[in-house]
């Protein structure tokens, strides 16, 4: 075997430039398959990336109603026979096996009464949380504190902010103890939260925009959940943030815990459920759309593939004639027809393979040129990469299959007497 790979190499060597031209259709073929599995395994990454988000790996799980998450505007619009999550809910909640860590909230959109002093901002999401609310959905308290046991148990009108809703009401002032009015009620400030993982997506479409810009544009303001009634005057339904422990898991994660919340829904005609977004599920559709119409690109390509392996056999056939008398002195040594077969598939296959390995070499150079010049997202596939490689090698083998027979078959004699 290894006396075979060394003669396919020489022969190669001999012949350089023939060499090349009868490997260039493998080299183009497998170089357009990489530069376009790049850029499917980029962008089905970039459609992960916009969809799932910075690999917090969380999942909401809101009120919906008629497929739309359910909106609570006032005290007419809260949904009968929905409870506040209780404390067994939310252990059962965590006991998940694919969930890691789990908060209940509340929320309201409001779009103006808030003001610090005569500066007002509106559009801005409010938050009633919990405790573990900071850590599940991934913030981290960049100035001041966070809530900590008093701010529940004494009711303290305490408010943090991110720092959209900091800089909106604050420009480069300090937001530290000063007070903000809320619907007329007074609440300090006493922390600033960041996103522990920062995720700046890429917006290029209305949709991508209503996938990531959720929340209030001017920011989001954050009291503890026990404080909420002192705005609102009442309890109110609450949704669940879980963590999953995987984004794999983060379906599974999500589905589980919609169940659990749902039967804890005392009016079972009510048509508002619990529900989770399954992002997975909206990754999955927009990647398959996007795989159908690059794998068809696949297909065409591989049409230089089948125009390269019939180039190998014609070099191939070319070669056995060019080599008819040392096929002959060989067989008339003694040489067996496995012999003969096997040197000619090796340098089929060596030769094929080697146009293989360029090929990848050139894919990868042209998605890169891709990225850098058109922007396209790509990412390099390993597996795809091996796998070009042995298909080449295969072609070698296949479409070398028939010139090595013919040389195997060959009458020595005849062979012989050509010369």
């Amino acid at each position: 075997m290894f006396e075979n790979i060394r003669l396919a190499f020489q022969g190669i060597w001999s012949h350089k430039l023939r060499s090349f031209l009868t490997m260039l259709g493998i080299i183009i073929g497998i170089a357009a398959i990489i530069a376009i599995v790049s850029t499917i395994t980029g962008t089905n990454e970039k459609i992960k990336s916009q969809l799932v988000g910075s690999g917090k790996n969380t999942v909401d799980v809101q009120l919906y109603e008629g497929g739309y998450p359910y909106t609570i505007y006032d005290s007419s619009s809260i949904p009968q026979g929905i409870p506040v999550v209780s404390e067994s809910t939310m252990k059962s909640i965590g006991d998940l096996s694919e969930v890691e860590s789990a908060t209940s909230y509340c929320s309201r959109y409001l779009s103006d009464n808030i003001y610090y002093g005569t500066v007002s901002i509106s559009d801005v999401y409010m938050y009633g949380v919990d405790d573990t609310y900071f850590d599940t959905c991934g913030y981290v308290t960049q100035t001041g504190r966070g809530f900590v046991e008093k701010d529940y148990t004494d009711f303290r009108k305490v408010l943090i902010l991110d720092e959209t809703a900091g800089r909106t009401l604050f420009n480069e002032e300090n937001p530290l103890g000063k007070v903000i009015e809320i619907k007329g009620v007074p609440f300090t400030v006493v922390g600033v939260v960041t996103e522990a993982l920062r995720f700046q997506p890429n917006i290029e479409s209305v949709e991508d925009y209503y996938i990531n810009y959720q929340n209030g544009k001017n920011g989001l303001l954050f009291i503890p959940k026990a404080s909420w009634p002192i705005i609102f005057n009442y309890d109110e339904p609450e949704n669940v943030v879980v963590r999953a422990t995987s984004t794999d898991d983060m379906t599974r994660a999500g589905k589980k815990t919609a169940d659990i919340l749902n039967k804890t829904i005392t009016n079972q005609e009510s048509e508002v459920k619990y529900a989770a977004a399954d992002l997975q599920g909206q990754v999955q559709e927009l990647q398959e759309l996007r795989n159908t119409t690059n794998m068809q690109l696949v297909w065409i390509a591989g049409i230089s593939l089948l125009v390269g392996g019939i180039g190998v056999m014609n070099i191939m056939l070319v070669s056995v004639t060019e080599r008819t008398s040392e096929i002959g002195l060989k067989k008339a040594l003694g040489a067996r027809k496995g012999v003969i077969l096997g040197q000619f598939l090796t340098e089929a296959a060596v030769l094929t393979s080697l146009g293989g390995l360029l090929g990848v070499a050139s894919g990868i150079g042209a998605a890169q040129v891709l990225h850098r010049i058109l922007g396209f997202d790509v990412g390099i596939s390993i597996p795809a990469a091996v796998v070009a490689v042995v298909f080449s090698m295969v072609i070698g083998i296949v479409f070398g299959f028939l010139p090595s027979v013919k040389a195997a078959n060959l009458d020595p004699i005849e062979a012989l007497r050509r010369e």
